[in-house]
This record gives structure tokens, sequence and C-alpha cells, in this order.
């Protein structure tokens, strides 16, 4: 595995592949790697020659008081995951090769970025759609292989990739979840022993929501209501949980048939984000 922390080789090794008429996919991270990006990788080798993983704390998307300086780093460990993986590159740049010290530009996907994760962390994915957007650009790979757990990430990254006309394709995998169902993440390490048997809770609300709206005709805000006071009954601080439109995340109503359950909670310091997708007939 190739390891570099320079913009300028990356982009000439890109080159190189592309001579040869090699395909290039591409997995962004912020590394404290698990069994999710893993799964990222190996989908990003079935369909690609090439695969290049990035590992970056973006501070862009860290709104003030959250943990970027606290987040969870283990480089060498991810390094040795990766090179188990075989993965072809790995891009470890610092901080002043992604921005510039006076930077003033960037990239904000308007209407979406301010529903749900957007109107409880200011900025946030105003630094989420700058960095991919940069790491597109840096790395020019043909494909894009994101995690499904982050749905509205996903939906931002996926309209900035249409309107900017970028020539990538954005793939998309599902939530690798553990065996209580508890969604992977690097965040889960936050979590206190108690708050770990607490934390499946989460999955288990989408859940109980999902069977709800397959079986009943109650109205939606009532099925959102009784999923929150069921996770506040088990100790969860709720941000929101919503019964969306899968294509625009607007609010679903009877009509809408493609649906997505969107979920942030934290349970003490630990924020968590979960969903679930489903179709009414």
């Amino acid at each position: 595995m190739k390891t570099t922390k320079s913009i300028q080789i990356v982009r000439a090794t890109v080159a190189q592949w592309k001579s040869q008429r090699l395909t290039i996919a591409f997995v962004p991270t912020m590394g404290n790697l698990h069994q999710g990006h893993l799964a990222l990788v190996k989908a990003a080798q079935k369909k690609a020659d090439k695969v290049i993983v990035s590992i970056f704390v973006n501070p862009s998307q860290f709104s003030a008081g959250e943990d970027f300086s606290t987040y969870p780093r283990t480089e060498q460990a991810d390094i040795e995951a990766l090179a188990t993986h075989h993965v072809d590159m790995l891009f470890l740049p610092p901080v002043d090769e992604i921005y510039h010290s006076q930077a003033k530009t960037h990239v904000i996907v308007s209407e979406l970025s301010d529903l749900h994760c957007g109107a409880h962390r200011q900025g946030h994915f105003s630094g989420v759609s700058t960095i991919v957007c940069k790491l597109i650009n840096m790395t020019q790979a043909h494909y894009l292989f994101l995690g499904e757990k982050d749905f509205q990430q996903l939906a931002i990254i996926r309209l900035m990739i249409r309107d900017l006309n970028l020539p990538i394709q954005l793939k998309s995998v599902p939530i690798v979840r553990e065996n209580d169902g508890l969604a992977m993440s690097s965040r889960n390490g936050y979590l206190t022993s108690e708050q770990r048997q607490i934390a499946p809770k989460l999955y288990q609300a989408l859940c109980n929501a999902k069977k709800a709206l397959q079986q009943s005709t109650a109205p939606f805000k009532t099925i959102e209501q009784q999923q929150k006071d069921y996770l506040t009954q088990n100790g969860f601080n709720i941000d929101y949980f919503s019964i969306c439109r899968a294509d625009n995340l607007l609010p679903a109503t009877s009509q809408d048939t493609e649906l997505v359950i969107l979920a942030a909670a934290s349970l003490g310091k630990p924020r968590l984000i979960d969903n679930l997708c489903l179709t009414l007939r």
C-alpha cells in the first residue's frame, strides 16, 4: 500500500493509473476505522481496479464546542487494517495540505443542509460538502463510496455532485450494524458500558416506527411522538426523530411511498445518528 501526505503525489499516481486505463474508487474517512469503513473498501474493490482511502479529521465540519480535539485518532491501527485489506493508496494529508491559511471558498448545498442535523450543528454540512468536493478534485477518482448511516450527508453529496457536474459516480453502501442493531460508528467508543447497553434502542425505535407505518393508519406525527417518548424514557436526549420523504428529506405525508426515518439523539456526551428506509405500498 502506497501512503502519502501529498496532493501532488496522489495526482501523479492517479494520472499514471488512468494512462493504463485503470478505474479508480475513492473512500473518504476520518479514521478510527471499523467494519463499516472496511465494507466501503470491499465494495470499492469490487467496482474499481484501484482504491484510494483518505484519513483526514476535517476541522471545518466540527461546530463550536464539538469534539474535534478529542475525536478518536488511531492512525497506526488504521494503516494496518487498510494494508491488510490491500488498499492501493492511503492519503493522509495534514490540515495545511488541504486548506490554505486564508481560504475564502466554501461549498454550501442550500436548503437540504439546514434540515435535521444541519439545524443542530451550525456549519457542519458546509464543512462536509467543502472537504468532499476538495477530495474529489484531488483524487480525480471515477467512483466515490459513502456509507448510508449518515443519510442526510449522502443526500447532500449526491446533490452537490449533480449541481456542480462533478465527473464522479456516487455509490452508497448499506449500514453495518453490531449484532444488537447499533449502527457502527467511531463515536460509539465514547459510550460508557451502561450507555452501550441502551444505545441499540435508537435502532429499535426506528424499527418500531417502520412497523407502525406498515401496519397502522396513525398520523405520522403520532408515530414520531410515540418513539420520541420511548427514547426519552430510556435516557436519550433527542435532536430529532422524523419520518421524511427519501428524495428530499422533507416531512412525509400519507401520499408518499418512498420514506426514510431519520433519528439523532444523545446519551450523555455521545451523539448517535441512524436511519431506516422503507417503501409503503
